[in-house]
């Protein structure tokens, strides 16, 4: 199994950035795709961005498309969620995983104020 441990969270003001990473015990990680979504209070969690195994083939979600970049690094063993022109609405708390083997982070959590 794979573990998974989100950090990089924090408080920011609307216009900022913030770097998440996601970083992942155990080996084979390369073969994996990994996932980023997020879950705002009382609210459903939902799909951030994803990006592949092997080549890195990435996906967004409609609302962070052009402002967050998701990218990894299997000699680290790490995924990166860069967050740029952040907005209250980003306000949530931060979720990698590895769908396929049900592996989820702990979360981070991300506040944006305005």
């Amino acid at each position: 199994q794979v573990q998974l441990v989100e950090s990089g969270g924090g408080l920011v003001q609307a216009g900022g950035s913030l770097r998440l990473s996601c970083a992942a015990s155990g080996r084979a990680f390369s073969t994996y795709g990994v996932g980023w979504f997020r879950q705002a209070p009382g609210k459903e969690r939902e799909f951030v961005a994803a990006i592949s195994r092997g080549v890195g083939s990435t996906s967004y979600a409609d609302s962070v498309k052009g402002r967050f970049t998701i990218s990894r690094d299997n000699a680290k063993n790490t995924v990166y969620l860069q967050m740029n022109n952040l907005q209250p609405d980003d306000t949530a708390v931060y979720y990698c995983a590895i769908v396929t083997l049900a592996s989820w982070g702990q979360g981070t959590q991300v506040t944006v104020s305005s």
